[in-house]
């Protein structure tokens, strides 16, 4: 399993999110199998946004994707504010821990 992660400034969030949502066929397409956005609590105007793939090669090929077609374009990104970080990352371990009350 390998991780897209992305941070960047947006100008307000539902603008950012409809042109996301407007690309839910192509992360469909280029193999996302699960994403999760999140905020910063003490800034709106920020955020990171990990998609979940598979391989690293998807990974990475749709970052190419985001960097040549999506963020180079204000049209298709309206709400970006600054420049994109990317890293991918591998998955080494993951736990979903029980709550201390359901242990005793």
């Amino acid at each position: 399993m390998a991780t897209l992660r992305i941070e960047h400034a947006i100008s307000d969030y539902d603008t950012w999110q409809q042109a996301f949502d407007r690309f839910a066929a192509a992360r469909a397409n280029s193999g996302v199998r699960r994403f999760a956005i999140r905020q910063p609590v003490d800034d709106a105007l920020y955020l990171t946004l990990d998609l979940e793939f598979d391989t690293t090669a998807q990974a990475a090929a749709f970052a190419d994707f985001l960097h040549q077609h999506v963020w180079s374009s204000a049209e298709s990104s309206p709400a970006l504010a600054g420049t994109p970080q990317t890293q991918i990352l591998d998955l080494r371990r993951s736990e979903e821990t029980q709550p201390a009350s359901s242990l005793v």
